[in-house]
């Protein structure tokens, strides 16, 4: 095999960051990346990305891009570490201006803070291809979860799915966040499920049930066959109906507030303000 997948769990926010990586070229990628975030003390660091650089640097791979799926609400990104080290571009779903303008005004983020998508180096729309070496990945749009998710489609083999779905016996994404819908989830998940039943499906998310550990892969086909909330034979009706009783049981994610602040910008932390601090805001009574 020429493409190399290889999945890396941060266990605090149970995400995975893949480094997908084309031995011929030794080009790679990196899929949904995250940065360390102690809330209790506010403080940032590094070392979940810098265990995935150190494997970068050691099978000595070329990092071209940084491909993120959505503006996570669960984990802060840690892109920008990998566009500072390695000169690596940020790539996100074109529809990320809508997620821009409703979050600037929820969180009445600054003037200059423009959502226009600016913050990163290519916003990409449905159908379009990225070339890295001899991997090519297609972009799907597949909104519901927030209006502007994308997945990846890798060579007609694998597609990184973000959080539209996750293992069969854990379901599917939540879509009561601003601009999110169930029934658009739905639609979007179909179109995943309607790609060749061995496509390989990589979740950014696991939240294993007491029978197994963390897993990153599952197929198209298995999907189909066990996934709880959309295997085959469940009704956009029911999936519908479903899905808004349990996002109404839903507390917010622990890092929504400082994720979303960050992510929005491609990861960038908020501007400094006069002390040359910078600072998280905390909307009270708006989630």
């Amino acid at each position: 095999m020429n493409i190399e997948i290889t999945s890396f769990l941060d266990d605090d926010s149970e995400t995975f960051t893949y480094v997908v990586e084309d031995k011929a070229s030794s080009k790679a990628v990196i899929i949904d990346p995250v940065l360390d975030f102690d809330y209790s003390a506010g403080r940032v660091h590094t070392a979940s990305a810098q265990k995935i650089a150190d494997f970068v640097d050691e099978r000595g791979l070329l990092v071209e891009w940084v491909l993120e799926t959505h503006a996570h609400a669960d984990h802060l990104s840690a892109a920008p570490f990998f566009k500072r080290k390695y000169n690596a571009k940020i790539g996100i779903g074109a529809r990320i201006t809508e997620v821009q303008k409703i979050f600037k005004a929820l969180f009445n983020l600054e003037k200059e803070f423009l959502p226009n998508g600016a913050q990163f180096d290519r916003l990409f729309e449905e159908g379009e291809t990225l070339e890295v070496g001899n991997m090519r990945f297609e972009v799907m749009h597949v909104p519901g979860h927030t209006p502007a998710d994308i997945a990846y489609l890798l060579n007609n083999e694998s597609v990184f799915v973000g959080d539209t779905m996750f293992m069969p016996d854990v379901g599917t994404a939540r879509c009561d966040f601003p601009g999110g819908s169930a029934t658009t989830l739905y639609d979007s998940i179909h179109r995943i499920l309607a790609l060749p039943e061995d496509t390989k499906i990589y979740v950014c998310h696991d939240y294993p049930t007491k029978h197994r550990t963390h897993e990153s892969k599952v197929t198209v086909g298995e999907q189909r066959e066990y996934n709880i909330h959309v295997k085959d034979g469940v009704s956009k009706d029911e999936f519908v109906k479903m899905r808004e009783a349990r996002d109404a049981t839903l507390s917010m994610p622990r890092l929504i507030l400082p994720s979303i602040q960050v992510n929005v910008r491609a990861g960038e932390l908020p501007p400094p303000e006069s002390n040359d601090v910078s600072y998280i805001k905390v909307p009270i009574n708006q989630l």
